[in-house]
């Protein structure tokens, strides 16, 4: 296939100039393009084609509002016109499996990585296929501050569990593309190499320094080493483990 000249295609383009939106206006999103854009977050490939996951869309009032302040009290999920809760399943497979007379062992460490891949691969494919749409979004990894009241407002039952949320609407504001590290920070040639990671860090910084004091909204005078020396300090959530035992995970 010849692609010298053509330029960048739009899947390209609505990829690369991905950003977080956190205001909607209030234009609904039709059912028929929330349809889609599902349909689109199905075709991810999944391991094996387990397609361990579920997606919870909370359109109840009541239930989004104890989300949002349960997930850090994050306004958006109650202001956005589609709030969804991705989750990890294997209830579904266990369903299957019990229809072939087999008993799934779902809770092994290598299982456990098999639906938290399928999942995140679905989920980025739906947010993509949202701003292909001209929507916009954002993942919301709060809800895993109270995995386990967050579930019983769902009726999640054991097997499955809450990894994040996300919000979509109609952008009701514009940010910059938040400059992400450089493609040799992160692209090895057959084997790794971590020699040029001071150099690569302190250039990093200073672009990010530049983008946080400069941005239309929140800034701030901080780079990314700063901030993921901060975020990285201590261990968090550290509740996951327990909760993740009571869904039925003990990743043996």
């Amino acid at each position: 296939m010849q692609r010298k000249g053509q330029g960048l295609s739009e899947t390209i383009k609505v990829m690369q100039n991905h950003r977080s939106i956190r205001k909607y206006t209030t234009d609904p999103i039709p059912r028929s393009d929330l349809l889609e854009i599902i349909k689109a977050a199905q075709g991810a490939a999944s391991s094996n084609f387990v397609q361990a996951y579920s997606i919870i869309l909370v359109t109840d009032r009541d239930k989004k509002e104890q989300i949002a302040r349960l997930a850090n009290n994050q306004g958006h999920v109650n202001d956005c016109p589609v709030f969804l809760l991705f989750c990890v399943d294997w209830k579904r497979t266990e369903y299957a499996a019990a229809k072939q007379g087999v008993r799934i062992q779902h809770d092994t460490v290598e299982n456990f990585i098999v639906g938290v891949v399928d999942t995140a691969l679905m989920a980025q494919n739906a947010l993509t296929a949202a701003e292909s749409l001209g929507y916009g979004g954002c993942y919301i990894g709060g809800v895993r501050n109270n995995p386990g009241p967050i579930s019983e407002i769902v009726r999640l039952p054991d097997k499955v569990f809450p990894l994040f949320g996300m919000c979509l609407g109609v952008p009701a504001e514009t940010h910059q593309v938040k400059p992400r590290l450089p493609v040799e920070a992160i692209l090895h040639e057959n084997e790794y190499g971590e020699e040029h990671y001071q150099g690569v860090i302190h250039a990093y910084d200073q672009t990010m320094q530049a983008y946080y004091s400069s941005r239309s909204g929140n800034n701030k005078q901080s780079n990314w080493s700063k901030t993921m020396a901060q975020f990285l300090a201590e261990k968090r959530r550290g509740h996951m483990r327990e909760f993740l035992a009571k869904q039925g995970f003990h990743l043996t």
